[in-house]
């Protein structure tokens, strides 16, 4: 039998292999990382030790994630490069801006945060993408993909109107370089920053842009980059340009041939068309390589795109090789890099989603998917290989992703746009102005509503019902367990204009998924519980909450009627008005920010219907940011779970039983 090969072995062997390596013996029994607080004690290294200081940070980052889970293959990727750049540059005071955050755990450990890093993403903890509130060399807050370019541009520009001379440094993946954000700041950077100090490292480990990588093209970027070759290329230019007649012909034929050279071995005439100086690929796993371009570079007076190749999750095997899944993971055992948490016996919401656009599609060819960047994240990588020609990867690109399905739509064809909750916020003017304004059939599948947990404030979905609700011709729906998401879905497809569903993170609950699918009416929820005490009226995952509350108010003899309103918009008013009626006790639940949202909608509608005399408390998220940390720890702390509505209800019958009269309209936020 053959032994399976223990990775934290293999790791650790990698380890004692670059100390051996190492020509300069330690002064002290503390690792060099243990030395290391701050930039200024890594510029005390030599370079013969970086290489070993490389692997203790690889072994740092893998033990901690494999204990809180994160975005590990992307962070393993870019350590080498982290090191170089805070090892050449005068960070804080030179700014270095992570494009999304999620490939800086490196960073974060040589920034005075190693004390901390067993904290990542824990509740209370560091971050796992960059914040300026946890550290002065967090210069942008990052969460969300290809804003580095246009943040380090702006700041770029600030530091120049404030005669500050500091390199800005744009650390961007290739993965990020297909949104157009990046581009416009490219744009404007190349026709803005002719004397600034920008350098866009763009850190490709996908080799998406070009193969191109090897010693040649890493020898003529040094060689380009050198302080004599560009010296020399100047004084050159000079000359030529100063000969009679013919002196701007001659050097624009030089030119020409210099840049057809570097365009022969490199992909950089398309960054240079930006009016970026361009050098690269470059290996971004050897350390010397990188320093030395990189002390070229910063004397730069001008924008310049350095190309550095990288591999997702270098020096952890199970990483290299499924560098997808390692992207962001769960905790595992670095032994084997298997996962440790329990699965759910039931499926999650987006397996189940996945499952039914299949099914779906199987008897209707005119459903396709369009998605940015996330086919296994929202579940589409089964509908991606059984119908690929009706599958659309866009890329990280969000607003082209949704103009695209509007385009898809005007033909008479079904697209269904699987996007984060989180993400689709940055398309809300294509949701507005091409898909509702024509209110075309386009379905918005919005995974991660709701409380996501250990990524944090830039990606919980709370925002969703706002933005979506108050769109002309916009219908939206939440299911309260895997089996309704199936017929929203269904109801989604079968109605004929824009509609949209968000669904949690996480297991579904276990029901019994119903076949064939069934199609809802659209605007008509659905009575659960009948009480006499108090009406609780609940969106998606919260209606799990209300009955899981409505067994403890059962217990305690409070007796309550539950509602799954099923949509937000458009609400049955009908159903809720004659509950208000009877029951002018009122408690509305939605796992969502309360301005705007589902509580809002009530109150709306029963003024609009003109219901009178009521008490209604809305739970929701208040008026703020929630960070990171587990689920269920974060919605006891922000009251949106079942013992909060418990309490809510307890105080609410006090109130009544202090009064004898009706209310007025009133709510309590």
């Amino acid at each position: 039998m053959i032994k399976k090969p223990n990775h934290y072995e293999l790791l650790r062997a990698t380890f004692a292999i670059e100390i051996a390596n190492r020509t300069k013996v330690e002064k002290n029994s503390l690792s060099l990382l243990e030395q290391i607080n701050s930039p200024a004690d890594l510029k005390k290294l030599s370079r013969d030790e970086l290489p070993v200081l490389a692997e203790e940070i690889r072994i740092a980052i893998v033990e901690v994630v494999s204990k809180t889970g994160g975005h590990l293959a992307p962070s393993l990727g870019a350590v080498e490069l982290a090191i170089a750049i805070h090892y050449v540059f005068d960070t804080p005071r030179e700014k270095v801006i992570w494009d999304v955050g999620h490939q800086a755990y490196a960073h974060k450990l040589l920034t005075g945060r190693r004390d901390q890093f067993n904290t990542l993403r824990q509740f209370e903890g560091i971050s796992g993408f960059t914040r300026r509130s946890e550290s002065a060399y967090d210069a942008f807050s990052t969460g969300h993909s290809s804003t580095s370019i246009s943040a380090s541009l702006g700041i770029a520009c600030a530091k120049d109107l404030m005669d500050e001379d500091a390199k800005v440094i744009a650390v961007i993946g290739d993965g990020s370089m297909t949104a157009g954000i990046a581009f416009e700041g490219l744009n404007q950077a190349g026709d803005t920053l002719k004397d600034k100090n920008l350098l866009v490292i763009l850190n490709d480990n996908e080799m998406s842009i070009s193969p191109n990588v090897g010693a040649l093209s890493s020898f003529l970027s040094r060689k380009f980059s050198g302080k004599k070759v560009r010296e020399l290329r100047k004084e050159l230019g000079e000359f030529l340009k100063s000969l009679p007649k013919f002196g701007d012909d001659i050097y624009k034929v030089a030119k020409k041939t210099e840049d057809s050279l570097k365009a022969f071995v490199t992909p950089g005439m398309l960054f240079e068309a930006f009016n970026f100086e361009y050098f690269g690929p470059i290996n971004g796993h050897k350390l010397n390589h990188l320093i030395d371009i990189l002390d070229n570079i910063k004397a730069l007076k001008e924008p310049v795109l350095l190309h550095v190749s990288t591999q997702k999750g270098k020096g952890y095997p199970p990483a290299e090789e499924n560098p997808v899944y390692f992207h962001g993971c769960t905790r595992f055992e670095v032994e084997t890099g298997n996962c440790l948490d329990i699965a759910s016996p039931h499926p999650s919401y987006t397996q189940v989603f996945g499952d039914a656009m299949v099914q779906l599609a199987e008897t209707n060819e005119k459903v396709n998917a369009v998605t940015a960047a996330m086919p296994e994240g929202t579940g589409l990588g089964q509908f991606s290989r059984r119908f690929p020609e009706r599958f659309f990867d866009v890329g990280i690109a969000e607003q082209h992703g949704v103009t695209f399905a509007a385009g898809l739509a005007t033909e008479g064809l079904k697209p269904v746009v699987a996007i984060y909750s989180t993400f689709l916020q940055r398309a809300y003017d294509q949701i507005v102005h091409d898909v509702c304004l024509e209110s075309l059939p386009v379905v918005f599948a919005l995974d991660r509503g709701g409380i996501v947990g250990e990524d944090g404030p830039t990606h919980h979905g709370l925002f969703d019902l706002c933005y979506l609700r108050s769109l002309p011709n916009m219908v939206v729906m939440a299911p309260k367990d895997e089996n309704e998401l199936r017929r929203m879905l269904l109801t989604a497809l079968e109605h004929d204009g824009p509609s949209a569903l968000r669904y949690p993170r996480g297991s579904g609950v276990g029901v019994i998924l119903e076949n064939p699918i069934r199609p809802l009416e659209i605007g008509k929820g659905e009575l659960l519980k009948e009480g006499e005490d108090v009406l609780i009226l609940a969106i998606g995952q919260s209606v799990c909450e209300a009955l899981d509350a409505h067994s403890e108010l059962t217990r305690q003899g409070i007796s309550a009627t539950i509602i799954n309103c099923r949509f937000v918009k458009p609400l049955d008013i009908d159903l809720v008005s004659d509950w208000a009626k009877k029951i002018p006790r009122i408690i509305t639940v939605e796992e969502n920010i309360r301005q705007g949202g589902f509580g809002s909608a009530v109150l709306e509608a029963l003024y609009d219907a003109g219901v009178t005399g009521f008490q209604l408390e809305r739970i929701g998220i208040a008026d703020k940011f929630v960070e990171h940390g587990p689920q269920a720890v974060l919605r006891s702390k922000y009251g949106v779970d079942a013992e909060a509505i418990v309490q809510c209800t307890k105080q609410l019958m006090a109130l009544a039983a202090s009064s004898n009269t009706r209310w007025p309209n009133r709510q309590v936020v």
